[in-house]
């Protein structure tokens, strides 16, 4: 009787959960309130969901790669492989088959309040990327999620992964393996320019709930003496871009080191803004954490884990416990990838496909290695992408439950 009580009770609380969000997103803006996210009702809202990644920035572990890691030398691979031709059509079918309307509908019956969604500089701009040089691509690809979103009361993050010039100085940048963004007055115009651009479009657009500046700047084995200081006044610069348009939604501001940094920060220079850490292959225990509980207390600003995961389902669900207890929100990478349980749900690997693996991890230093490496049978790595486009949507991808578990999902 007790048992059969208290889950009426859980039931009539995650209806009056999900009418809450409901209201929020036809009633105004995710704002912040001292420490706090709050939902434009005042409730407290804590982040829990997971990212987009590979999607609109393809990234080479996912795709079971090693040495090819980055967009441009992902497409650079499959140019050589199957010609610049097919590969702009693989590239529209991806685009459209990695993440649909059902796979948003998925994430939200599974209980999911959000998702952040990394992207490429390039897709807002008419620099050739993933088969296109369309300014609009962007928003052309957005604007379909966010409709998406919209109608599951899901609220999006958008976070540029990849940002003119390099903001971190590795292949998760597609950039030429250094900063040169804080060294390069017109990569910052650029980024700027972007953000701005990107504001306009969105600042009256409610599911939107933030916009997160640049994705783990800086990686450590760069000078933080050279670096670090300049990446604060950095965000400033998108920011007051930002702000000229849309004064409604949330920064999201990361820190040095692949957001594992906050020492760069001085006093909050904006009223709505998240401070941003990722955490990956620590201990799943408060102490590592701590720091930034400290930043969140001394700074009276709310704090967010924006990436995290990419390990056992039971580091999965003890970490995400320890983040919920210290009331953090969390969106934990990423949603989907190939062949592998670390992740929501994966996808299978297609026939053949490891001889375009064998392919993308041969030495390539010259057009002889291209050419003697290059496979005989061209038709067995046509036949495996175009599985993987079959493979990736949401209908053929296989649910990851131990990880649902862990997340808290059922």
């Amino acid at each position: 009787m007790r048992q059969r009580a208290f889950r009426l009770l859980y039931v009539l609380f995650f209806m009056l959960a999900c009418n809450s969000n409901t209201r929020a997103q036809s009633g105004g803006f995710v704002s912040t309130r001292g420490t706090e996210v709050v939902l434009p009702d005042g409730t407290p809202f804590i982040m829990r969901g997971t990212n987009l990644g590979n999607w609109l920035v393809p990234e080479g572990y996912m795709f079971l790669f090693r040495n090819i890691n980055s967009p441009r030398l992902i497409n650079q691979a499959f140019d050589e492989l199957i010609g610049p031709s097919e590969t702009r059509v693989f590239w529209k079918q991806y685009l459209e088959n990695f993440i649909t309307e059902s796979d948003i509908h998925y994430l939200k019956s599974l209980g999911m309040n959000s998702i952040r969604v990394p992207f490429n500089y390039r897709l807002f701009t008419k620099e050739n990327y993933l088969g296109e040089n369309n300014e609009n691509h962007g928003f052309e690809l957005l604007d379909k999620l966010i409709q998406w979103c919209k109608k599951e009361n899901l609220y999006v993050i958008l976070d540029m992964h990849c940002a003119p010039g390099g903001q971190t100085g590795d292949n998760i940048d597609d950039g030429d393996g250094y900063p040169f963004l804080y060294d390069s007055e017109e990569d910052q115009e650029l980024a700027a320019a972007i953000w701005k651009r990107i504001a306009e479009h969105y600042k009256d657009e409610m599911t939107i709930l933030g916009y997160d500046l640049l994705n783990e700047p800086i990686a450590h084995y760069f000078d933080k003496t050279h670096f670090n200081p300049k990446l604060e006044p950095l965000y400033k610069k998108i920011a007051a871009a930002i702000r000229t348009v849309d004064k409604n939604h949330i920064l999201i501001l990361g820190g040095a080191q692949w957001d594992s940094n906050f020492q760069p920060f001085g006093t909050p220079f904006d009223s709505k803004l998240i401070y941003q850490f990722h955490k990956y292959w620590t201990a799943p225990t408060v102490d590592v954490i701590q720091q930034y509980l400290d930043f969140r207390t001394r700074n009276h600003v709310p704090i967010y884990c924006g990436e995290t995961g990419e390990n056992t389902d039971s580091w999965i669900d003890s970490f995400r416990t320890t983040l919920e207890q210290n009331s953090i929100g969390w969106h934990y990478w990423p949603y989907k990838k190939l062949e592998s349980e670390r992740g929501v749900v994966q996808i299978k690997k297609p026939a053949y496909y490891d001889e375009i693996i064998k392919y993308a991890e041969a030495p390539k230093r010259n057009f002889a290695d291209i050419r003697k490496n290059r496979p005989e049978n061209i038709d067995h790595i046509r036949q495996a992408l175009k599985e993987y486009l079959l493979n990736c949507r949401f209908e053929n991808c296989i649910p990851n439950r131990g990880y649902i578990k862990a997340l808290g999902f059922k």
